[in-house]
């Protein structure tokens, strides 16, 4: 399944941030899809954790981002429109930076892409 997540409302960073990151469910992994405002990485991994989904950074497997309530594993969902608080990590050891995530979109088809998303795969 891939999951296309908006992550916005970072008021402290710029009234106007975002991201857009579409993700792998299956791989574990995402990838940056547009943004304006922050200092997004190209792709990284999937973690869940127990608030929802920590997006790590493909280079040093930082935190980049948590998107509490997106558990990408449940049983249920998610499903378009879903929504809740996105908490993003600007730098090490600084204050997270509150906004908001919503699904944009859910494709439940299996992809068969002629190449590889990800840099990290042969």
């Amino acid at each position: 399944m891939r999951v296309t997540v908006h992550l916005d409302s970072f008021d402290r960073l710029d009234p106007a941030a975002y991201a857009i990151i579409w993700i792998d469910t299956e791989a574990k992994k995402w990838s940056r899809e547009g943004h304006a405002g922050v200092n997004l990485p190209e792709w990284g991994q999937c973690r869940r954790t127990a608030e929802g989904t920590s997006l790590l950074a493909s280079e040093g497997q930082r935190e980049v981002c948590t998107v509490d309530g997106l558990d990408l594993q449940a049983s249920v969902g998610p499903f378009e429109g879903e929504s809740g608080r996105a908490r993003w990590n600007p730098r090490m050891n600084a204050e997270p930076l509150e906004g908001r995530w919503h699904v944009q979109c859910v494709d439940e088809s299996v992809p068969d892409p002629e190449d590889g998303l990800f840099a990290d795969e042969a």
